[in-house]
């Protein structure tokens, strides 16, 4: 397979990559952010540029690959709504409208979050917008288009969030994991996990378009994912 991945340098495409990278049926992975990984590795081309939108010269690349994994976000803390909309989900939009109209075949996932307002109605901005966004996304005439809202996400191998507040609060929680696990087992994954069952969608497409953290953690279970 060949993967485009967005946001390969956030925690979850951190860990997405890091999965695409060991699984064997993977031939390339094509990384495209505002930022460099700073990996070296023979399946890696990496493509940095200020806006991920600008897909320009890359036709033909994109053309011949088999999933998107969309992992590019950014905290909605002390952003407005419109700021927010405009990288969540116009940013977004415009590169899934690229992709489609490229390789409608193309498997894409989306990684949202638990909470997520699909009525677009609700009081939370960060909600609402990411609502709009997956029911938008879900729009598109992709051959498999998927939500993933994953609830809590224990970074693993080393992997660490870009945001300050993130990582204070896994400096907290992450002893606490173990249990959390098994008190709340369908509102914790791992990135892990998330890369794993990304896979699995790639390979064999979702039971459904939209996948809560009892979903995801089934699929990267059913795709041979470690426990821990």
């Amino acid at each position: 397979m060949k993967i485009a991945l967005f946001g390969a340098t956030g925690m979850v495409g951190q860990g997405v990559l890091r999965e695409c990278l060991l699984a064997p049926d993977v031939e390339a992975v094509v990384s495209i952010g505002r930022s460099a990984t700073g990996q070296q590795h023979e399946k890696l081309r990496e493509i940095v540029r200020p806006d991920p939108a600008d897909l320009a010269e890359l036709e033909g690349e994109l053309r011949g690959c088999d999933a998107c994994f969309f992992c590019l976000g950014v905290s909605s803390a002390g952003m407005s709504e419109a700021a927010y909309r405009a990288v969540t989900h116009d940013l977004t939009l415009a590169v899934a409208r690229t992709l489609v109209a490229l390789n409608p075949a193309l498997r894409f996932v989306y990684v949202s979050g638990a909470g997520t307002d699909a009525t677009e109605r609700g009081r939370t901005m960060w909600a609402r917008v990411k609502g709009q966004t997956e029911n938008d996304l879900l729009r598109l005439p992709f051959a498999v288009a998927v939500m993933f809202r994953p609830g809590f996400i224990q970074p693993l191998h080393g992997i660490r969030s870009r945001t300050r507040i993130y990582r204070a609060a896994y400096a907290v929680f992450s002893p606490l994991f173990p249990i959390l696990n098994a008190a709340f087992p369908d509102q914790v994954t791992t990135t892990e996990r998330l890369g794993r069952a990304m896979l699995a969608v790639a390979r064999h497409g979702a039971p459904k378009s939209v996948l809560e953290t009892r979903d995801i953690n089934a699929l990267a279970l059913g795709a041979g994912a470690a426990p821990g």
